[in-house]
């Protein structure tokens, strides 16, 4: 396993190696894989594993005691936490430091005065002769960052670390598909994102095209309403949200813009999209820091989950077109019709996300010109720099990605400087990145401009 994944990994066997009883936190967005992650850290360990429901804390009692039961547990209907506990440890395996997974714990938090303590007492307590790790899971991260210490008060100086699970990066969601071009590659990541949970409902033998028709367009897809789940699981009034989503994915980008768009207040809108930003659904975009501010947008917000941002942009305007589909001949209709005119331009954005991967890739590694500590984009009111980057000395390297055009031409460059000049910064190093092909100019200037850099969709 590698990348983020790997670390996070990591993490977890430093955990679980060190001295003594733990408690750790895992958590991140849904269908970011965390179940696949626990399993992996689980598999050849002595585990139990119980997944909370949204119900009633006797309710929650009553199905956890049946699951332990059906492993050999004997316990009464309603058992304690206490009860709960120690049936989940048993006197483990050869003395070895058992693991206790307990996925969307928010749920019997919520419910519960009693489950925290409890579980407090049990890592201090427990009867077991062996040691024992416990990782609460959560796929409710607006609820773990900013109300879990609240509710659970000094508690929480009981917990051994945070792991938080970021979004995989492009590299990781192309090994998922190695049968696809490198493309191929990048229109897959643009639609589902660096979300594991996601890629395995993607065949490999479809092309991009034909999962969407089969997996996201068709009626009975299990991708069909998934970005609308991800949305009404954890926010309330989602028809404000749903509006907000909608005019952000079709280009509204500005509070202002949003306001025109919506009729919502201003402050209304900042609460919502604070809300959205908690839970990683949508980012607010800051622009690299440089001395031209005056050419800059300020305030620019847009979705960050990509597979939401799909959804708001082909799907939810359409939903007649959707109510009407009745067989495949219609799927692929509606892709060509409302999906695959700007397709390109939607997708553009996860090919600059990938250069970007590429960079920070290459600068780890010691392989760039210069080794920043500083990166980021600069997106100015007349044209973007997809890539700025600085190392401690002030030396500048930029970055420009071409994903549409058939051909990167030298006028592009020239306006790659124009950007440049009106953010007020001399860069040192040029790169380049085109999904196509350069342009004779162009490759000629490289050719004799040392500090000017090509990079085909091949080299990443």
């Amino acid at each position: 396993m590698a990348g983020k994944e790997g670390a996070e990994l990591q993490y977890l066997n430093h955990y679980y190696e060190k001295e003594g009883s733990r408690l750790v936190v895992l958590y991140g967005q849904k269908n970011i894989g965390m179940s696949d992650m626990i399993l992996d850290f689980c598999h050849d360990k002595p585990q139990a594993y119980y997944r909370a429901r949204p119900c009633s804390e006797r309710e929650q009692l009553y199905l956890w005691g049946c699951e332990q039961k059906e492993e050999g547990a004997s316990l009464p209907a309603y058992p304690s936490y206490a009860e709960l506990f120690d049936s989940m440890t048993g006197d483990g395996r050869r003395g070895e430091k058992s693991v206790v997974v307990i996925e969307e714990f928010q749920n019997i938090v919520k419910q519960s005065v009693d489950f925290v303590p409890e579980l407090i007492r049990f890592l201090h307590n427990g009867r077991s002769e062996s040691q024992v790790m416990v990782i609460l899971a959560s796929t409710s991260i607006g609820w773990v960052e900013n109300s879990m210490v609240r509710r659970i008060g000094a508690a929480a100086y009981e917990i051994s670390g945070f792991i938080k699970i970021k979004e995989q990066g492009f590299f990781n969601a192309a090994r998922r598909f190695p049968e696809y071009t490198k493309e191929q590659q990048i229109e897959a990541y643009a639609v589902l994102g660096g979300f594991p949970g996601l890629w395995r409902h993607f065949e490999a033998h479809l092309t991009v095209k034909e999962n969407i028709c089969r997996h996201i367009l068709q009626k009975d897809g299990f991708l069909h309403e998934e970005a609308l789940r991800l949305v009404s699981e954890q926010l309330r009034e989602t028809g404000v949200y749903h509006a907000i989503l909608e005019a952000l994915a079709s280009g509204r980008h500005k509070l202002n813009d949003l306001h025109l768009h919506t009729g919502f207040s201003r402050a209304k809108i900042s609460v919502y999209l604070k809300n959205l930003m908690e839970l990683e659904i949508v980012e607010k975009v800051f622009s690299y820091d440089t001395e031209g501010r005056e050419n800059t947008q300020k305030g620019i917000y847009r979705i960050q989950n990509r597979f939401v941002a799909f959804y708001f942009r082909y799907l939810y305007p359409h939903m007649s077109r959707l109510a009407l589909m009745a067989e495949d001949e219609f799927c692929e209709r509606f892709y060509e019709t409302y999906i695959a005119p700007d397709f390109g331009s939607f997708a553009a954005p996860a090919f600059a996300q990938a250069c970007r991967e590429y960079m920070d890739r290459m600068n780890c590694e010691e392989r760039l010109p210069i080794v920043y500590t500083r990166a980021g984009e600069w997106i100015g009111k007349a044209g973007s720099i997809d890539l700025v980057a600085q190392d401690e000395a002030g030396r500048t390297l930029i970055g420009l990605c071409s994903w549409e055009k058939p051909v990167m031409s030298y006028e592009d460059y020239e306006r790659l400087l124009l950007c440049a000049r009106q953010a007020k910064l001399s860069p040192d190093y040029i790169y380049l990145f085109s999904a196509l092909r350069f342009d004779e100019s162009l490759t000629r200037e490289a050719e004799k401009n040392g500090s000017l850099r090509l990079i085909g969709l091949d080299a990443l």
